[in-house]
């Protein structure tokens, strides 16, 4: 089954909505109706009202058009949205000429369709809208009819307020741009990294739920496997002392199966009451070992250390978690020299994981901000040499954002920290309370625990 990734999910959404522009150029073609009606039946100026009610009735009709065309749903391309707004723009300037050009004080209108694109559109879109608007300002501060204004009276504003009104639609073109782009931009990679998480939450869950499909399946085929049992045992007594060799090979072969599936069933029956989850439930130093048995091979020397005060403590199999504590541990072999050390501590208040790499450690000033998504700490040259695998994705920190979602989801707490000298690297600790880790494993919850106090160190970076 087709699964779609974040990055579509959130590509798809980007994209806007034909009737979201539609319904803003309905509101600007009441505005600008408005203002033309006003000025020149309220107000008595001398103004080309039929050449502006044509202007306006040209949005009218592009509206209209699109509207009969198009559903509402429809998302645009962004070539398509781009001429759009572009042709908003160009609407505008001709209504600005007809009336004035730029001593019209409604010519900062102009960033109305940069924004709307900075918000939806990516930045090279935004560049040539700006670009147009910015343009088509410079031909009306020199080309434009004259302001209407009242008969018998002449207002020319000097050519140094005209370029004021210039300068303030370059600046605010500029300025609004790059501010709505930045915010719309955070807004976005904040949710697609949540998708991300959404999915991977999504998986942890439908794997949690085998064990209950598996005691479900053992419970349904316990009565057919019962019946086929005895039907067996009947056919054993009728035929067994007059079976020819194959039918006795084959009896012999029906009950040998049936005794095996009962073994299983009893296996998936008992797990909980008789085993104690030994397929759930996994010792510190196991869980330890699942981690790095994958790395072995890799090349990377990994220091594995377990130990503690009284016995070793166990938790419940969580697949996030585990997809969490694998994924720092496959940035500390990525970044490694030659070494990781993976320390794991245990005593009776507490359970910490220590994942520490020979590597370079954190930039300085990426090391307050790694854990926020899309916040990479690889080299711009190793960025690019990850971005050629299959997923064209890894290196953006959008890993270590899920990860940290997904470990701190259980209780724990996650820190930060290069080594100090005369040691290098990164440092990655991870810290329960010791009844946060085990409560699953007993079987039981501790509503409390999501109010556990901070266990990082003063000189930890909490992420």
């Amino acid at each position: 089954m087709f699964e779609p990734s974040p990055t579509d999910l959130v590509r798809d959404a980007r994209h806007l909505r034909l009737d979201t522009l539609v319904r803003l150029r309905w509101l600007a073609v009441a505005g600008q109706g408005a203002a033309v009606a006003g000025a020149h039946l309220g107000l008595g100026l001398p103004l080309p009202f039929g050449w502006c009610f044509l202007v306006i009735a040209a949005s009218s009709w592009l509206n209209l058009t699109l509207r009969i065309r198009y559903p509402a749903s429809y998302r645009l391309s962004d070539d398509a949205a781009v001429l759009l707004l572009a042709f908003d723009i160009i609407q505008l300037a001709a209504l600005l000429f007809l009336t004035g050009g730029l001593q019209n004080p409604f010519a900062l209108l102009f960033l109305a369709p940069v924004l709307i694109s900075a918000t939806a559109l990516p930045p090279a879109r935004t560049l040539a809208l700006g670009l147009l608007a910015v343009g088509l300002s410079t031909l009306l501060a020199l080309v434009y009819r004259p302001l209407p204004w009242f008969a018998g009276e002449k207002l020319e504003l000097p050519f140094l307020y005209v370029s004021g009104v210039w300068t303030a639609i370059l600046l605010g073109t500029a300025f609004t741009g790059v501010y709505a782009w930045r915010v719309a931009e955070e807004a976005r990679q904040l949710a697609q990294a949540l998708a991300a998480t959404e999915l991977v939450l999504a998986r942890e869950q439908h794997l949690s739920q085998l064990d209950g499909l598996a005691a479900a399946a053992a419970h349904e085929l316990g009565t057919p496997l019962a019946t086929i049992t005895v039907v067996a045992k009947e056919l054993d007594r009728q035929l067994g002392p007059t079976a020819s060799p194959s039918v006795a090979e084959d009896l012999a072969l029906l009950r040998d199966q049936v005794e095996r599936c009962r073994g299983i069933l009893s296996k998936l029956t008992s797990l909980d009451a008789d085993q104690g989850g030994f397929i759930e439930t996994i010792s510190l130093s196991h869980l330890v070992e699942e981690l790095v048995a994958p790395q072995r091979a890799l090349g990377i020397v990994l220091d594995v250390t377990t130990k503690g005060e009284g016995p070793e403590p166990a938790c419940r199999r969580n697949p996030g978690v585990m997809f969490g504590l694998g994924n720092i541990v496959d940035n500390a072999v990525d970044f490694a020299e030659s070494c990781v050390a993976i320390e794991a501590r245990w005593s009776p208040d507490k359970v910490s994981l220590e994942i520490r790499d020979d590597g370079p450690g954190f930039a300085p000033d990426v090391l307050l901000r790694v854990g926020e998504p899309y916040v990479s700490t690889r080299s711009a040259a190793k960025a690019a040499s990850d971005k050629e695998g299959p997923d064209g994705g890894t290196g953006l920190g959008l890993g270590l954002f899920i990860a940290k979602t997904l470990i701190e989801r259980s209780g724990a707490q996650l820190s930060l920290a290069n080594a100090v000298d005369p040691s290098t690297g990164a440092v990655v600790r991870i810290v329960w309370p010791r009844h946060v880790f085990e409560r699953e494993a007993k079987g039981h919850r501790n509503p409390g625990t999501g109010d556990a106090a901070p266990l990082t160190q003063a000189r930890d970076v909490p992420i």
